[in-house]
Formats: C-alpha cells, sequence, structure tokens
C-alpha cells in the first residue's frame, strides 16, 4: 500500500468518524428521524427546537412561532396586561411537551422512559444510539404509510434492539392508543421474567402524563398479563417453552424476542407459535409484528424466515446492524495500536505496538480491507478495537458469531455447527446445476421386486437411462422449495458412466435409506462417486445423484440398478434402517435377495472373520462408533479439498448439522441431514474399505495360445 493510498484511507475514516458522531439531540429534535421544522423559542434551552410537522398548526405552536418564546405566548393567552409567572410558563411548556410526545418517539424516549444502562447498571435516560435510530425510522415509516409494523431484526449481541421495540410497543400503549394489547415470547421463562420486570420498572421511573401517573395491575389474576390501568391495554408476557401461554391474546402488537432459539419439537415449534400468536391480529397503523433474534446458525425456521425476507418473498422487513454501529466498539490511536494475530510474539500478551494510524494501516490484512471496503460504517477505530476483542476469543468463528459484520457472517458462524463453515463453503463453488435429470428404465422395474419375485432379475438387464427434458427446466428455472418438489424421485447426473476404458474400484455408489415416506421425513438418497482422478492423487468426485420418498424395498432396487449401470460398481447401503425392522419383516433378508442378482454389494464383516465361519453382515451400520470416524473422516476431507461436491443442497445440510447439547450430532431441528450422511459414510467406505482405482489391463493371446498381460 503506498503513500497515496494510505492518505485517501485517512481521509475517508475522518469523513466516516464525522458522519457517526453527527449531533443528535432528541431533546431538541436535532436529526431526529421524521419530517421536522424548525422552531425558535428563546426562552427554552437549546432555544432553536426541531418539532414533528405533525404539530405545526397546533395553537400552542403557532403562538410559539408567533412570539418566539413561551413567555410570549403565555401572554396573548392570560391578556398583556397580566404578569407572566414561571408557574404559567412552565404549565404551557408542559402541555406542549405532552402535545409532542405524541408524534416524537425520540422525545418521549428521552424525557418519560428510564432503562438500565448494561455498563454501570444504573438507571438512565433512553437515549437511541445510531442503530436503533436506523430501526425506528423504518417503524415510522410503517406507521406514517398506515401499514403493520412487520419487522425481522438480525442482530448481534447488546444492541440495545429488543428494548427498543418495548419501549415503542408502551409509547403506543400509553400514549397512542386504548385497548391496545400487546403479546411478548421470549424464548424461555427466564428471559420472559426479565421482559416483564423491564417492562414494569420502567413504567414506575415514568413522569406523570397529564397530571395522571400510568400504573400496571394483575389482569384478572394472571401472573403473567399486565393491565394498563388508564388506557385498558394489556401487556402478556409468555415463553415459548409452553405452548399454551402463547395462544393469541387478542394483540395488536407482538414480539416474538430471540425467535432463532425457540424449542423444536413434534408439537410445538416456532411456526406453530407464531401462527397461534397472530391468529387474531387486525392489520392497520400501529399494529405490529416484529421477529428479533441473534442467529443459531442456518436452516432453522428463523433463517429460512429471513431469507424469504431478503428475497421479497414475504411481508417482513429484513433489518441487520453490524457490530461496528455501536460507539463502544471503537479504540482511538494514541501513540499504539493493536497487531494482527499473525504478528503475536510477546509471550506476556502484549498486543500492542507503538506507531501511527499509517502504520495500522499497513498491517490491515485482507478480511479487514475487506471490512473497510464494504462498509462505510466501519472505521480504522473500529478495526483497532476488533483486533483488541479478537485477540480474546478462542478463535475467530467465534468472533463472527458474537460481532457479525453482516447477516450471511452472521448465520454461517453462530449455533454448534460440526463442521467449519469456510471449509464448507469452499466447496459449493463446484456445486451446478446436473448435465441430465431422469430416471433409468430396464425389462422390469423395482416396483414389482416384491408381487413378481420371479422378474427380479430383470429389473438389472438392458438398463438405459431415460433423460427427462421437461424436469431439467423445470429444476434450472425454479427456487429453490419448487426445485426440490420437482427433482424428488429422480437421478441427478453431472457426467455419465465412463464405459470406454477399463478401470476397476472406480466407481461407489452409497444409499442411505429414508427412515419414512411422508413429506418431513428424510428422504432415501443415492450418491454416486467418482474415484478415477484419485489414481494421479486428485480428489474423487460427486457424478450423479437420487433422492426420494419411495418405499425403501422398492429403492433399494434403484441403488442397485444405479450402481449396475456405474460399470458395476461397489453398492454401500447404510443398513440400520433394515437391521432394525429385524423382527418386524422380512426386509433384512433383502440383501440376500440382492446379492443373487448383484454380487458387488458391499459386507462389513472383516474378510477373516468370515473366513472363519462368521455370517456376512452385509452394510455399512451407523453406530455411536461409526458414525465419529465419518464425522472424522469428513471434516479432514473438506478441509484438504479431498472431493468435489456437485449439489449444493449437500452443502446446506452440512451448514445446519450441528453438535446437540447432550453431545449427539444430526440435523438441527427442522433441517435434514440425508445427504450428508450419505456423503460422508460414501466417503469413508471409499477411503478407508477399497483400494485404490486401477486400470485393467488387457489380455492377448500370444502365438503359442498362451495369454500375457500388457
Amino acid at each position: 500500500m503506498n503513500a497515496n493510498q494510505i492518505e485517501q484511507i485517512i481521509r475517508e475514516n475522518a469523513k466516516r468518524n464525522a458522519a457517526k458522531k453527527q449531533d443528535y439531540d432528541p431533546i431538541s429534535g436535532l436529526n431526529c428521524c421524521g419530517e421536522r421544522f424548525a422552531l425558535t423559542v428563546k426562552d427554552k434551552h437549546p432555544g432553536t427546537f426541531y418539532f414533528p410537522v405533525e404539530m405545526q398548526y397546533h395553537p400552542s405552536i403557532l403562538l410559539l412561532k408567533k412570539h418566539g418564546s413561551v413567555a410570549g405566548a403565555v401572554r396573548e393567552v392570560f391578556g398583556r396586561r397580566n404578569k407572566v409567572t414561571e408557574v404559567q410558563c412552565d404549565y404551557f411548556w408542559l402541555k406542549v411537551c405532552e402535545e409532542r410526545i405524541k408524534y416524537d418517539f425520540e422525545f418521549f424516549a428521552i424525557a418519560y422512559e428510564t432503562i438500565i444502562d448494561k455498563q454501570t447498571a444504573e438507571p438512565i435516560k433512553f437515549k437511541l444510539n445510531r442503530a436503533q435510530r436506523r430501526l425506528l425510522k423504518i417503524i415510522m415509516e410503517r406507521i406514517k404509510e398506515g401499514k403493520r409494523i412487520n419487522i425481522q431484526i438480525l442482530k448481534a449481541k447488546q444492541m440495545g434492539f429488543s428494548t427498543l421495540v418495548e419501549m415503542v410497543f408502551k409509547w403506543i400503549q400509553t400514549i397512542i392508543k386504548r385497548n391496545w394489547n400487546s403479546f411478548i415470547i421470549a424464548q424461555d421463562l427466564t428471559a420472559a421474567q426479565n421482559i416483564r420486570v423491564m417492562y414494569g420498572d420502567s413504567v414506575k421511573e415514568m413522569p406523570q402524563i397529564d397530571g395522571e401517573k400510568i400504573s400496571l395491575d394483575s389482569f384478572e389474576r394472571t401472573t403473567n398479563i399486565k393491565l394498563i390501568t388508564q388506557t385498558g391495554s394489556r401487556i402478556t408476557v409468555a415463553s415459548a417453552d409452553t405452548p399454551k401461554a402463547t395462544r393469541s391474546q387478542n394483540a395488536k402488537l407482538v414480539h416474538f424476542s430471540e425467535m432463532a432459539f425457540y424449542s423444536t419439537t413434534e408439537k410445538n415449534n416456532p411456526s406453530l407459535i407464531e401462527a397461534a400468536a397472530i391468529s387474531s391480529m387486525t392489520d392497520g397503523p400501529y399494529t405490529a409484528i416484529i421477529r428479533e433474534s441473534t442467529a443459531n446458525g442456518e436452516g432453522d425456521y428463523f433463517h429460512q424466515q429471513w431469507l424469504k425476507a431478503k428475497e421479497g418473498k414475504s411481508a417482513f422487513y429484513p433489518f441487520f446492524a453490524p457490530w461496528f454501529e455501536i460507539p463502544l466498539y471503537e479504540i482511538p490511536f494514541n501513540g499504539s495500536y493493536y497487531i494482527p494475530e499473525t504478528e503475536f510474539t510477546d509471550k506476556k500478551g502484549d498486543r500492542t505496538k507503538k506507531g501511527t494510524v499509517s502504520d495500522f494501516i499497513k498491517t490491515l490484512n485482507n478480511y479487514e480491507i475487506n471490512l473497510w471496503n464494504n462498509h462505510t460504517d466501519c472505521t480504522l477505530e473500529n478495526l483497532n478495537w476488533r483486533r483488541m476483542r479478537a485477540a480474546e476469543m478462542p478463535g475467530e468463528w467465534l468472533m463472527k458469531q458474537e460481532y457479525p459484520s453482516d447477516d450471511i457472517e452472521a448465520f454461517q458462524s453462530s449455533g454448534n455447527p460440526v463442521f467449519i463453515s469456510e471449509d464448507l463453503e469452499a466447496l459449493r463453488k463446484d456445486c451446478c446445476m446436473p448435465a441430465y435429470v431422469g430416471v433409468l428404465q430396464s425389462k422390469c422395474s423395482p416396483t414389482l421386486s416384491i408381487t413378481q419375485p420371479h422378474r427380479r432379475k430383470e429389473i438389472l438387464e438392458d438398463i438405459t437411462f431415460v433423460n427427462e427434458p421437461e424436469v431439467y427446466d423445470a429444476i434450472t428455472s425454479t427456487d429453490r422449495e419448487t426445485r426440490i418438489k420437482r427433482g424428488v424421485n429422480k437421478i441427478w447426473v453431472w457426467d455419465l458412466p465412463h464405459k470406454e476404458e477399463k478401470i476397476s474400484n472406480r466407481y461407489l455408489v452409497v444409499f442411505d435409506p429414508q427412515k419414512g415416506t411422508s413429506d418431513s421425513a428424510d428422504y432415501g438418497v443415492i450418491k454416486v462417486i467418482d474415484r478415477y482422478w484419485m489414481m494421479y492423487g486428485e480428489p474423487q468426485e460427486v457424478v450423479a445423484m437420487f433422492y426420494g420418498h419411495i418405499d425403501k424395498d422398492i429403492t433399494i432396487w434403484i441403488a442397485t440398478q444405479i450402481a449396475k449401470w456405474y460399470n458395476n460398481a461397489l453398492l454401500v447401503v447404510e443398513s440400520n434402517t433394515y437391521d432394525s425392522n429385524i423382527k418386524e419383516d422380512d426386509t433384512p433378508f433383502i440383501f440376500e435377495i440382492i446379492k443373487e442378482h448383484y454380487d458387488n454389494i458391499y459386507a462389513r464383516t472383516e474378510p477373516e472373520k468370515i473366513r472363519e465361519g462368521a455370517p456376512i453382515q452385509y452394510g455399512e451400520h451407523t453406530n455411536v462408533s461409526t458414525k465419529p470416524a465419518y464425522i472424522e473422516t469428513y471434516i479432514s476431507i473438506i478441509r484438504e479439498k479431498g472431493y468435489v461436491e456437485r449439489d449444493e443442497e449437500t452443502i446446506n445440510e452440512g451448514r445446519t448439522f450441528e453438535r446437540k447439547k447432550n453431545n449427539k450430532t444430526g440435523a438441527k431441528d427442522g433441517c435434514h441431514d440425508d445427504r450428508i450422511m450419505a456423503t460422508m459414510i460414501g466417503l469413508y467406505i471409499s477411503l478407508n474399505k477399497m483400494p485404490l482405482p486401477a486400470k485393467i489391463k488387457p489380455t492377448k493371446i500370444n502365438e503359442s495360445g498362451g495369454q500375457f498381460i500388457y
């Protein structure tokens, strides 16, 4: 980086700091949201006020415009000959302020609201920070348009958005509307209680309005519902863990707090909670549905709804605030700066180095440069703070989780994922639509394997692939959900079987059977792995895939057909589904039936034990011993870029494959792991149970009648 570039960055940084430190005064109304007009009031500090335009024709404002002071306005009201008293002036100004709070939330917040400061734990007046003001602007725009406030808030920690939402609700319920109920749902009982206490404490601290003190009373002896006596509005606070408590309370204002952390069970999940809470809501001004949460990884309901909001496919406005919008997160340059992690050498833990801002700029790494270039709110002081905090974190992934810079970073770095997101995302560049989509046909359909057992061998005879262009067009030109629905029960082919060159152990076909046939059940997944390039030290790659909800006694024959089509590939079947049904039906004997017609089936029984007379156990069994091995193998493979993935949904499933609280691993609640499990099993077998592929050398008859290999 040359001197001219450094100077440009320094000048730009000065502009950014000036913009972030722009004067903001909710008492006067300076730089507050909404359209405003200036009004001089000489005998009230600071002398110039910026009132909402809705007030400009109010009688008291017209008097202030005419006289330029409270005293002048009061003198006209009480007569010019009467002496104006301080009490009269204070009362007149009080009535102006009480009229103002109907239109000016920021003034209401600073004048009437008290919150607990997170740094000092002391009560302070509620002055909005920069990120809160940006959110408030959107809320007020919706109100002015007469629309319901539908916003989904994705946040970093300690941003104050939950506080803002509760205070806006309180403003509407105490100042604007009567009989206007609010409903707040927190992720658990403790969080619900904290919200209830915060709300109650803020009401206690409120000054009188129009000579009356706002008060809260219990509603019909309930513990979770409070009644604002003066307006008849109710505040209900419930936990997402208690489904009955989240039933509709005829609410006009609904706040889902930390929604990404709501539990998901068979009988209760965020979707059902939301539907129950808003079932009787009406639309219109001063109504609201607010989803708010820090991220909890990808794939859950909150993440799915966020993606829909971003794509404009829902009624919700997606709102995200990065960590560098908070004034606390910056460290000025006072003759030293924090060094990047790559330069840590001091064993005493000193992470600073003497130098100027120019010296600091020279040490910026690629990630920091991208932050600077892509986010005009990010300053050098922010980056200096980030280095300090990152040095205290166990890893960069946790830094991004706690202090995300954008929504992608927030979701990718949160939750408790098994796989490193950067390693998975590196695979995505090779993902693409298949070259063909279709089905395999043969002399006999796999659907007849049970009813016409005498024709089973025909299922594997004269196998041909039938391309289906209409299905291909549908999956390549639609959205993700439609693509998944239209592509079900079809074979996705990225590379056709290579027949011209004879290679042993080239293809591997892995089948992870479905656990049911309902739409919510995991799919049965078949993946084909081409191991050809392993002969030259290059990665193996996925070349075909099938996923479906067909009965497993049919799908296993489809898997066998695919193995036969791909040059008699090794067929690996995850056997848990079959093994678990031993006492219920005859499915465990399916392996013996398949073996009669296709002999290249993987058996987990060691050859030595078979020779000793042990029974052959076909298939790969997933258990507490083998599953960790699959996972560790996959972690190593993706770290070293050891295979090529073509299916993007496999990457998506890897992103939502998490470690549970009981230390088990699996799909996040509401997500699937069938594709990633099939892939992990296949790669594990490929690396640990199969010899390397090799060219099969043809034989030639010599003149004496013997054979030799060349």
